[in-house]
């Protein structure tokens, strides 16, 4: 799984009746009335939905997936709860999930999430899920150059952090191709459903370096094209 890990779990157990966090006023709040959705050049983002549990559950508890995830929901009414606390959660201002649903196509192929991990989204964290029929498609980096910048953007995160199981290679290379930096191992930091533990890398970007390189690589677009 060529991506970062991802904690479904860690949404069904926030207190989902705890006061929305503060959120500071660089911050646009409309996001918490409904997510916009995100077009990349490969595939949109668009907030995850109740029906969208028929077609994400098979792919996203596939051994090959949850190879260097925490465990996920494994039944439908499981999943179905996930859901509804991603939308409390979304309310509340602290958690977006978006499914991936790439262009041609009417149901998602994987989901994206970013939570805070400080009040107000300073610090945040994301992590993907991605069927392995998509992976190598350019899926991963259209996602998350559509993250990062809902991320520093829109949240107004000052730290985005990501991390990825240590023995995964193709994973650890993807999300240096989006400009983090590995600042460090997390020893044993993930439990896979199989009982195992892992060591995690720990990559992060910084608002004010994304803007740098995102503004040089636009700008180095821009001459390709002319």
């Amino acid at each position: 799984m060529h991506d970062t890990t991802i904690a479904l779990t860690r949404v069904l157990r926030t207190p989902l009746l705890a006061p929305p966090a503060p959120t500071p006023s660089v911050t646009p709040a409309h996001w918490r009335q409904g997510l916009p959705s995100l077009r990349g050049s490969r595939l949109t983002l668009r907030e995850l939905r109740l029906e969208d549990g028929t077609a994400l559950l098979p792919l996203i508890t596939a051994p090959e997936v949850t190879r260097f995830m925490s465990p996920p929901p494994q039944a439908s009414d499981w999943f179905a709860t996930f859901i509804s606390a991603t939308t409390r959660e979304r309310q509340a201002g602290r958690y977006a999930g978006f499914a991936i649903v790439p262009h041609g196509e009417t149901e998602p192929v994987g989901l994206v999430q970013i939570r805070q991990l400080e009040p107000g989204f300073s610090t945040a964290e994301w992590g993907i899920a991605l069927g392995s029929a998509w992976w190598g498609k350019g899926l991963f980096e259209d996602t998350g150059r559509l993250i990062l910048g809902f991320a520093f953007e829109t949240l107004g995160v000052h730290r985005l952090e990501a991390r990825v199981a240590a023995q995964n290679a193709r994973g650890n290379a993807a999300v240096g191709k989006l400009g983090a930096v590995a600042e460090g191992l997390l020893r044993r930091a993930l439990r896979t459903s199989d009982g195992a533990t892992h060591d995690q890398v720990l990559w992060a970007w910084l608002n004010d370096e994304w803007r740098r390189d995102e503004a040089k690589r636009l700008a180095e677009e821009l001459v390709w094209v002319h």
